[in-house]
């Protein structure tokens, strides 16, 4: 079964999906990537595919997340936009990923540094980004506990703002999809946030799962 043949992914638990993650991050945030046979891979998932994990995560050039947890063709059910936003489309395909594609986990992870949050901390608009801001601004309305320079200048306000929106978009999906709804209220699934640090590699899970 693609990288992990021990575990039959019909049988995986979602906590077994999150291990592996935190394992495969490990790895990574160490130099420690596993070799992978890419040819067999491609040949194994040409006709089929069956990832564990579907995963929200911003565009960034810098946060591939098969790279970041060390994952192989056929692991990950990648859903990427800027500043992770759980729009309607994101959601759907994470409905997808998970209800006819077998995944065991959700995961929507932001970042240091997330260019998406700093614009929406500024207010900015510029063609369709609005669009994306407006998604990300709940996120700057909850952070309370900054009262001065709540802008993308104070790198504390934008470390809180980012963590408070992948709460936001988890939120989301959980109100807007009756599919993952049902999903997680069988045990089928469970959702969870993390943050990853640019400088250091490392992805940490937030204490906010939903299901586990």
């Amino acid at each position: 079964m693609y990288k992990h043949p021990l575990l039959d992914r019909d049988k995986m638990t979602p906590q077994e999906a999150l291990d592996i993650l935190i394992d495969g991050n490990h790895r990574f945030a160490n130099n420690l990537t596993a070799n992978k046979d890419l040819h067999n891979l491609v040949m194994m998932t040409k006709d089929k595919q069956h990832p564990f994990v579907s995963m929200l995560s911003c565009s960034d050039s810098r946060a591939p997340v098969e790279m970041v947890f060390d994952q192989a063709l056929g692991d990950v059910f990648s859903v990427r936009l800027a500043g992770n936003i759980a729009s309607d489309k994101a959601i759907g395909s994470l409905e997808f990923g998970c209800k006819y594609l077998g995944s065991k986990l959700i995961v929507v992870l932001g970042h240091t540094g997330c260019g998406a949050v700093k614009a929406a901390c500024d207010n900015f608009k510029d063609g369709h980004i609005g669009e994306i801001t407006n998604l990300i601004k709940p996120a700057v309305r909850l952070e309370k506990s900054i009262l001065e320079q709540r802008d993308s200048n104070n790198a504390e306000f934008v470390a809180k703002v980012c963590e408070l929106s992948v709460q936001v978009q988890m939120d989301e999906i959980m109100h807007s999809s009756e599919i993952l709804q049902d999903m997680l209220a069988s045990r089928q699934i469970a959702i969870v946030g993390g943050i990853y640090d640019l400088g250091s590699g490392e992805v940490r899970f937030m204490d906010n799962a939903i299901g586990l």
